[in-house]
């Protein structure tokens, strides 16, 4: 119809006025992506940074932001060089925006601490879960109203998935890659709300174009046979500052404690047959703890208590503190024999009896009750490496950035310190100095192989 408006105006903090088309809207409005609102973008941060209290809902609309700017840059690629690019067609553009709108979907509340740092659950990200959300939801039927349920499913999941269309590389890694408009966003964002100093160039959006031959998405780092170094160094810094995020905000320890306060409540009412998986579907932030009160009820009176103090001790930010920190960096060498033993629920039993035989030796020597968390991450955790494909001077083709990283030393450098960024922690509900220090004594003699780098008595 003549005239029809085709998009409405959102305004962002981050990046201003977000225009979405009126099916992204429809979509926006099923319950299934209203919930976003209620799930914080980085979970327990916020009680480290106290601005950070953004949700996933807002960083879906900046998202899609920034795929417009992504597949606008691409499309002047090409019309710049069409003979070794490609440009992205209207009907890709809405698919693609669609998907980058549902990217975060099925993103339960901590689920960065359940899934991927704890692995109690398979993560957000895999086909198990987009088929799950995808399925007799609100959300389920509008995206088959519009006729994009399949290459929506394709786009978020990984290729060789089972029922997943074969799609152009470039539809996924336009939300995904190293570097996308998922990453842009969130970074940009994370900066804003914890009041961390942090600029990425907008230009970075502007060196994207499509290979020809593979449909790859690639950064064209050559001209006249020289290395364009201005891009090259702009890639790095942005990979940097996904790097100082990570220590700073992530990875802080703060952060570690108090998810895994709500990891270990979940851990032990999944145990005891008093929660399943889907009962976190649906979950916000607050809901989720009341959730988990309301399991905890229901669950025999050793895990109730257990669990009731987890919620309290989150709600009221008493959080464990470190007794023995042991970091890769000190520990390559059993990182591996660590993980296999004490991550995800496969570890379940091992964490369970050495923490109780530190929490029974404290008592003996002090005659005070301690509780003792031991968490291990997932080896790899968000192990981050620079896939973004490359067009680098005098080799054919396009190549991930991460083979040229001999010629990059700063790329090296980066790759070990996310190795380095992994730490096994005991954790222990003492706060007084002479306490927390018989702790950890306790704790470094039940992991005498391991190195502990942190000093209980010094830390108060």
């Amino acid at each position: 119809m003549a005239g029809k408006k085709r998009y409405s105006v959102m305004r962002d903090p981050v990046h201003g006025d977000v225009y979405l088309t009126h099916e992204e809207l429809r979509v926006l409005d099923t319950p299934e992506m209203q919930r976003l609102r209620g799930v914080k973008q980085l979970g327990t941060a916020y009680l480290v940074y106290p601005g950070a209290v953004h949700t996933r809902f807002d960083h879906s609309i900046g998202t899609v932001h920034l795929t417009q700017k992504l597949i606008d840059s691409i499309n002047l690629s090409f019309e710049l060089d069409p003979a070794r690019s490609i440009a992205i067609s209207e009907e890709e553009s809405r698919v693609v925006r669609l998907a980058a709108l549902l990217h975060d979907v099925t993103h339960i509340p901590f689920g960065h601490n359940i899934e991927d740092q704890d692995g109690l659950f398979e993560r957000h990200d895999s086909a198990y879960r987009y088929t799950r959300m995808f399925a007799g939801s609100a959300l389920g039927r509008v995206l088959d109203e519009l006729g994009v349920r399949d290459d929506v499913f394709s786009i978020l999941t990984k290729p060789g998935t089972e029922g997943r269309r074969e799609i152009p590389p470039y539809w996924s890694q336009i939300i995904s890659g190293t570097i996308a408009a998922d990453i842009l966003d969130y970074l940009a964002r994370d900066a804003y709300f914890t009041g961390l100093r942090l600029e990425v160039d907008p230009r970075v959006t502007s060196y994207f174009k499509i290979e020809r031959a593979s449909g790859n998405l690639y950064i064209d780092l050559a001209k006249h046979d020289l290395l364009r170094e201005d891009i090259l160094s702009e890639i790095v810094r942005m990979l940097e500052a996904r790097y100082y995020f990570s220590e700073r905000v992530y990875y802080h320890h703060a952060k570690v404690s108090a998810g895994a306060l709500v990891a270990r409540a979940v851990d032990l009412l999944v145990n005891a047959s008093a929660l399943t998986e889907d009962d976190l579907y649906g979950c916000t932030d607050a809901s989720m703890l009341d959730v988990l009160a309301r399991a905890a009820r229901e669950a025999d009176p050793d895990v109730r208590t257990r669990v009731q103090d987890l919620i309290e001790r989150f709600a009221e930010r008493r959080l464990f503190k470190r007794a023995c920190v042991f970091p890769r960096y000190e520990n390559a060498e059993i990182q591996e024999a660590l993980v296999k033993r004490y991550f995800a629920a496969g570890g379940r039993t091992h964490r369970a009896d050495v923490e109780a035989r530190i929490e029974d030796l404290v008592r003996f020597a002090t005659g005070r009750d301690v509780r003792v968390i031991v968490y291990c991450p997932a080896q790899k955790m968000q192990l981050k490496e620079a896939r973004i494909h490359v067009r680098w001077p005098g080799y054919d083709g396009v190549q991930p950035l991460a083979e040229f990283a001999d010629r990059v030393p700063r790329l090296k450098d980066l790759e070990n310190s996310y190795r380095n960024l992994w730490k096994f922690y005991v954790l222990a509900d003492a706060q007084e100095p002479e306490l927390l220090t018989k702790v950890q004594e306790i704790a470094q003699a039940e992991f005498q192989e391991a190195t502990n780098v942190y000093n209980a008595s010094a830390s108060h």
